[in-house]
């Protein structure tokens, strides 16, 4: 058994083929960047990266479900990541694991408790009639007042502007901040042209953005993911470009639109057995005192925004007992820290 490099767009591969877990973010798997495990006599792969003393996973195996048991795809590939990890010495995280996962890290002898949630609506009859919506309908007629125009563009053709923007949204976040990563998408690399890129511009200069990533499963559709904009821009420029790519999405007759993970929140989700009633406690002092961390509150209250309707719990999965020095290389992983 061996840790290998692999192309991603075999990364890409497995996520198409075995979505049965529903990870929204499944598409993280084929970011710049990661690490893969797979066994060459196993389909599917486990994505990953290392750090310091941790193999920080993301999600489960990417392997078909089916057969179950001791002799199943997802078994053996999480058996000889385990193995492997031993190995080198090394321990393993696995963060953003669905509820379908779960249970499999239960079996390896892993802590596995609820991180947080995302988010997903159902476009199918998504309107913003009505005095729930009220307030958001004004925030995006004041935003396209302000004289922007909100469109879809080619990527190649504004790739230079994005970065540009990237750069200077990242000095607002203070000194020294990196942009994350493993955790987030991306803009630019090998698939970039599965992304789909909405912009709000003022003539030519762009004000902001929204990168729209592929999600597959039984929800499939799109997911909101990265979002800029400049440091003055007007309020309601991201609920503008939002509300635009909603509008060509149900013109396309796509289902769903995710907004991602968002961790400490809430947390109401069934535990798993051997859960820890600490760490579920440490979740919730995060979700009250964490901004500093994390703008848990923030992102959340622009999600609840679009009134999602359905809600679906993320695991943290620990191999041994729940560990903050565990936690704190999953923020490694991601820049966070």
């Amino acid at each position: 058994m061996t840790g290998a490099i692999l192309e991603t767009d075999m990364a890409l591969d497995a996520v198409r083929r075995y979505a049965e877990a529903d990870n929204p973010s499944a598409y993280f798997a084929f970011n710049d960047g990661n690490s893969y495990f797979r066994l060459p006599d196993v389909p599917g792969l486990i994505v990953y990266r290392p750090v310091g003393g941790y193999l920080v996973q993301f999600g489960g195996p990417f392997a078909p479900f089916a057969p179950s048991g001791p002799a199943g795809a997802r078994e053996r590939l999480l058996r000889g990541f385990v193995a492997y990890a031993e190995s080198q010495g090394r321990r393993i995280v696995s963060v953003q694991v669905q509820s379908g996962d779960a249970q499999l890290f239960v079996d390896h002898g892993f802590t596995v408790n609820q991180m947080g949630a995302s988010y997903a609506v159902d476009l199918a009859d998504f309107t913003l009639a009505g005095t729930r919506f009220m307030q958001l309908r004004n925030k995006i007629k004041r935003a396209l007042r302000a004289g922007l125009v909100v469109e879809e563009v080619p990527y190649a053709e504004w790739a230079e502007r994005v970065e540009k923007l990237d750069t200077a949204w990242l000095t607002t976040k203070g000194e020294g901040v990196k942009p994350l990563e493993f955790l987030v998408g991306q803009t630019g690399g090998r698939h970039q042209a599965l992304r789909r890129l909405f912009v709000a511009r003022r003539d030519e200069e762009l004000v902001g953005y929204v990168s729209y990533a592929p999600v597959y499963g039984s929800r499939a559709g799109w997911m909101h993911d990265l979002s800029r904009r400049v440091p003055d821009a007007p309020p309601g420029v991201m609920e503008a470009v939002n509300k635009a790519a909603i509008d060509v999405f149900r013109e396309e007759k796509e289902r769903w639109l995710h907004f991602g993970f968002t961790p400490f929140t809430s947390l109401t989700a069934p535990q798993f057995p051997g859960h820890s009633r600490a760490f579920h406690w440490f979740m919730e002092y995060l979700w009250e005192h964490g901004a500093h961390i994390y703008p848990a509150r923030t992102q959340l209250d622009y999600k609840l925004k679009w009134a999602p309707q359905v809600v679906l719990p993320e695991y943290v999965a620990f191999q041994g007992p729940a560990s903050l020095p565990a936690l704190v290389h999953v923020f490694r992983a991601c820049n966070a820290v």
